[in-house]
């Protein structure tokens, strides 16, 4: 059955979860109203209940389906069939999304989630691929403040240089340089249960920079100088001083497996390499941020100090309210350096995105606009055919979109 003849164009599963909500409302708020959704979930009366809620922020657009459903095979491909996108905020995705991703490559329908957990996709990648490109499923996990943001400010820097000077680029370094935001419990139980899962050599393996690109490069990127893995700390022209990240490790591999996606690595170019920081105010704070993540990874490595932790975490589900999240914001920035053969003349463009309000709910809006793109744009995504793919596939049309729903960017030449 062709995706247009399908009885939805989304439908979200997970929809009464803490993130689901904020895709539900944004559906309901922004997208057009003939956009043709549903719910989904276990409780028939929860789903009521949201729809009851989401009915009063745009009485007149075409109001949700209700589908109740198990995370169950079976249950899960009747799901699928009849929708062309599948929206899964059902975490953690190493869990309860395995299930999900094999009903939507099985059936060809497109399939998109916010997690951030590298291992996950690194197995989907390897189980699912070739199925959802038989089918033309488009399937793109980690599309939500993980990895969206960074992916689709990589490709936006590497698109305007070889737009401008026509050659690849060599090194670009993001940071996230400005953050107000409190994790959900979802987020924190999904990073104590990882280690649970995965064995340390899994998640050593999966989380290498390149293990998500389809291709590997010719060459091997750049290390970081000595000092610099001691403290953690770097200073960049126009980006300041600069520290760990915490979005490093489920951002990088991402944005490679798109390095790869483009053309075989030919479009980023054969030196591009990415590179992760948080800004920081000064060298005593760059340095302190890197000992307590350091720390504190050693910590979770021991199963005592993980049972303690979920003890007093918050629990899935929850998280800040609407009130405590109102005034949260998040800003990245980039420099990327262009391929050049004069070392003497650099060429360098800057970039920069910033969203006003709750983590969560910029990721709500990925998921939509996300979906909105898939269903009613033509994208490179749609031209490779289906496969797993990642945020910045769905290129110039999923950005304009999620810029007119508030997320400023800005990618120049420098003097």
């Amino acid at each position: 059955m062709a995706h247009r003849d399908r009885q939805y164009e989304c439908i979200v599963l997970g929809a009464t979860g803490y993130t689901g909500k904020y895709v539900c409302e944004h559906i309901a708020s922004h997208l057009p109203t003939d956009f043709r959704w549903a719910v989904a979930g276990r409780s028939e009366g929860k789903l009521k209940q949201l729809v009851d809620q989401v009915r009063t922020l745009n009485p007149d657009r075409t109001q949700p389906g209700i589908e109740t459903a198990q995370l169950e095979k079976h249950q899960l491909v009747e799901l699928a069939k009849k929708t062309a996108v599948l929206i899964s905020t059902v975490g953690p995705y190493h869990k309860y999304g395995t299930v999900v991703v094999e009903a939507c490559a099985e059936t060809g329908t497109h399939y998109l989630d916010c997690t951030g957990e590298v291992p996950w996709v690194y197995d989907m990648i390897h189980a699912y691929d070739e199925m959802a490109k038989r089918t033309g499923a488009i399937v793109i996990p980690q599309n939500g403040l993980e990895s969206a943001p960074s992916d689709l400010m990589c490709w936006s820097l590497v698109s305007h240089i070889r737009q401008t000077l026509g050659v690849g680029t060599a090194e670009v370094i993001q940071t996230t340089y400005d953050m107000k935001a409190a994790p959900s419990g979802g987020t924190l139980a999904t990073i104590l249960t990882l280690f649970d899962t995965y064995s340390l050599s899994h998640l050593a393996k999966s989380g290498r920079p390149w293990s998500l690109s389809p291709v590997k490069p010719t060459q091997q990127s750049p290390s970081r100088p000595l000092l610099e893995k001691a403290t953690g700390l770097r200073t960049v022209s126009d980006l300041g001083t600069l520290t760990d990240s915490l979005q490093s490790a489920a951002d990088i591999p991402i944005v490679n497996r798109t390095w790869g996606l483009m053309d075989g690595g030919r479009f980023y170019g054969p030196h591009f390499h990415m590179t992760c920081y948080s800004r920081t105010r000064n060298t005593l704070t760059g340095l302190g941020v890197h000992l307590v993540m350091t720390l504190g990874f050693l910590a979770i490595l021991l199963p005592p100090v993980r049972w303690l932790l979920q003890r007093f975490v918050v629990q899935p589900g929850q998280g800040p309210t609407k009130e405590e999240a109102k005034n949260d914001y998040v800003e990245w920035r980039a420099i990327a350096h262009a391929e050049v053969a004069d070392p003497s003349d650099p060429k360098r463009a800057y970039g920069r995105m910033r969203f006003e309000g709750s983590m969560y709910l910029l990721t709500g809006i990925c998921l939509a606009e996300a979906a909105m793109t898939i269903a009613r744009d033509r994208t490179p995504a749609h031209e490779i055919g289906g496969g797993m793919l990642t945020p910045a596939m769905l290129g110039a049309p999923y950005l304009k979109r999620l810029q007119k729903a508030g997320l400023k960017t800005e990618v120049r030449m420098m003097p």
